[in-house]
């Protein structure tokens, strides 16, 4: 399915699929099935963007954490079940 090989393909690369789904959506007569499919693979998009979008907040607030010291990139567990 097309959330996978976007998901393999990177945040902009999903991000970019969703914004075609949602102007597909928006813009053209589509049948049932084909609104539902696109509906489906944009819930999909969007969860994994959000995904990331948490994981890249956490590496960020890790790497902010101790000042004092610099940097420090400490590395942490993403949640269960979620794929990176």
């Amino acid at each position: 399915m097309m959330a996978k090989a976007k998901k393999e393909g990177g945040f902009e690369q999903g991000l970019k699929r969703l914004e075609e789904i949602v102007a597909r959506l928006e813009g053209e007569d589509l049948d049932l099935e084909e609104s539902l499919a696109l509906f489906e693979e944009g819930v999909k998009l969007a969860e994994t963007c959000g995904q990331r979008l948490d994981a890249a907040e956490k590496k960020v607030a890790l790497l902010l954490k101790d000042r004092e010291k610099g940097l420090v990139e400490t590395p942490f567990s993403p949640d269960p079940g979620q794929e990176d």
